[in-house]
């Protein structure tokens, strides 16, 4: 499965500034997701982080990372119309900067479930180097609940 930033925002409740998933190459739901962000310039973080030498925020990155996890959760069948919440953050490790002009590439592999609370493993490249690795947990709730 592969979807375009408008397929993206039936899946996801997020919107600018906050999705920060521009396109998923790859899903199986359940199991896996692949995105990708393009970095621009023009986005409202990099005015202040840092105005001399712009960097993408680590936090956003791992934002990134947990909507990618999220399509692969909420494209299985039984989590239609559900909402996936970031739970937690396990061993993030930041090994490379990242800039305006990147193209990031996210994978995040499920790797685990016990009741309404998934795990995954995110790795975020650029150029083919790893700039991001971490542990996610998602809660899967319904809206409102």
């Amino acid at each position: 499965m592969q979807f375009n930033s408008d397929e993206i925002k039936k899946i996801l409740p997020h919107r600018y500034p906050f999705l920060l998933v521009d396109r998923i190459t790859a899903c199986e739901p359940g199991k896996y997701a692949d995105g990708r962000k393009c970095v621009s310039v023009n986005e409202m973080q990099f005015c202040g982080h840092f105005p001399v030498q712009s960097v993408m925020p680590g936090v956003l990155v791992l934002e990134a990372l947990a909507q990618t996890g999220a399509v692969a959760l909420l494209t299985e069948e039984e989590n239609k119309g559900r909402l996936v919440f970031f739970g937690g953050v396990r061993q993030a490790r930041f090994r490379r900067p990242i800039i305006p002009g990147d193209v990031i590439e996210m994978h995040c592999e499920i790797i685990g479930r016990k009741g309404p609370i998934g795990f995954g493993k995110a790795v975020a490249t650029v150029d083919g180097k790893t700039a991001v690795t971490a542990e996610l947990s998602f809660a899967i709730t319904d809206p409102k609940e």
